[in-house]
């Protein structure tokens, strides 16, 4: 079966690093830690540009790196398309320049898909100086990927551009995600850039592999709770597609057999999957199911756990885990007041009322 399994130990300086994980063979997957956790270094380690102590680096069946077998493929033939933070563009060179430089092999096919794929036929006869930032990032893409690699790493890509521009250039990756075959393995310290674009994310910490999964099981765990701020906690779901209400332009998406959501339309084909977030503060629990309500989402829950949170100056909360179906859950944030006027307790069945949902991977803000 087509994976990516990166193994490796490696010391730098008083840095020690033991990385084990097993990465899908295509799609975008993100690599989330802190500055200093292992990030940059493992992919630097896939790409060749530093070698670990012992280990294995196999991409797809093909063995880039294997201290058994002495194996350490060079840089220039791993077939590794690398964008850094910096296009690192030749100044004088035009685009079309740029975009060709290292291809060996040219297949004009494979030049107009990639030109077609990130729209830079109006910047071919340009010179870099010419270029915003977020379109010299889209050269310094299609570059790496004119070469084509056997994998696309990039590390935080979008760290140096302004907002406006990480707007122009988070569609192409977005684009890009779902229309290249290769694995995309994607360095960010934005929970943003995550929810957007990767499907699998990797979490390192202190130079080891802290949790590795689907985005909307690692998005819960107890391992990245730490990065969300409290007004931020929120859920995530795959949805399926199921119907659209074409009178009140709503969609229906199922989240588990029984758990059912009205959002916004969505303009995706029936069975089509979308990820949706619904933010803890948008959920209130009722003991009984409103039968004249505004909010158009109330499902059937059981409550899986209860922890009381403090946050500054004395003011606390409790964070609910509700238990939509087997492996669904949502979380809700409540005052310790609610919790105590209902009497909440594990197991007990109660009605989340869900007051906003978000469609990430589309960036479209609904509520309801």
């Amino acid at each position: 079966m087509s994976k990516l399994t990166i193994e490796y130990q490696q010391t730098l300086g008083d840095n020690q690093f033991d990385i084990n994980v097993t990465l899908p063979s295509k799609g975008i997957s993100a690599i989330f830690g802190r500055s200093g956790a292992g990030k940059t270094s493992l992919i630097n380690v896939v790409s060749g540009l530093s070698t670990p102590d012992i280990g294995e680096v196999v991409i797809n069946g093909r063995c880039l790196f294997s201290s058994k077998q002495r194996i350490n493929i060079p840089v220039h033939k791993r077939k590794v398309g690398y964008v850094f933070q910096e296009s690192r563009l030749f100044p004088h060179y035009r685009v079309k320049g740029n975009l060709l430089y290292g291809v060996s092999d040219f297949d004009q096919n494979e030049f107009d898909k990639i030109v077609a794929l990130l729209e830079l036929e109006p910047l071919l006869n340009r010179f870099p100086i010419q270029l915003s930032g977020g379109e010299k990032q889209r050269v310094a893409i299609g570059r790496a990927l004119l070469s084509q690699p056997d994998i696309l790493l990039m590390d935080e890509p979008l760290a140096s551009l302004d907002l406006p521009r990480k707007r122009e250039v988070m569609p192409f990756l977005e684009h890009l995600a779902k229309t290249v075959e290769i694995p995309i393995l994607y360095v960010s310290h934005s929970l943003n850039e995550v929810l957007r674009l990767a499907e699998h994310l990797v979490v390192i910490e202190n130079g080891r592999v802290a949790i590795s999964g689907p985005v909307e099981k690692v998005w819960s765990s107890p391992e990245l709770r730490p990065w969300q701020a409290f007004s931020e906690q929120s859920s995530l779901f795959e949805a399926r597609l199921l119907s659209h209400n074409h009178e009140y332009a709503l969609s229906c998406v199922q989240l588990a057999p029984e758990a059912v959501l009205w959002v916004q339309k969505v303009d995706v084909p029936l069975d089509a999957h979308v990820r949706l977030q619904v933010r803890a503060n948008d959920v209130s629990i009722a003991l009984d199911k409103p039968e004249r309500s505004s909010v158009r989402n109330i499902l059937l829950a059981r409550i899986e756990s209860l922890e009381t949170m403090t946050h500054g100056d004395a003011r606390q909360s409790v964070s609910v885990k509700l238990c939509l179906a087997k492996g669904c859950y949502l979380w809700a944030t409540i005052t310790v007041w609610a919790k105590d006027d209902l009497q909440l307790e594990v197991g007990m069945q109660v009605y989340a009322q869900i007051k906003g949902v978000s469609v990430t991977q589309r960036d479209i803000a609904l509520s309801h």
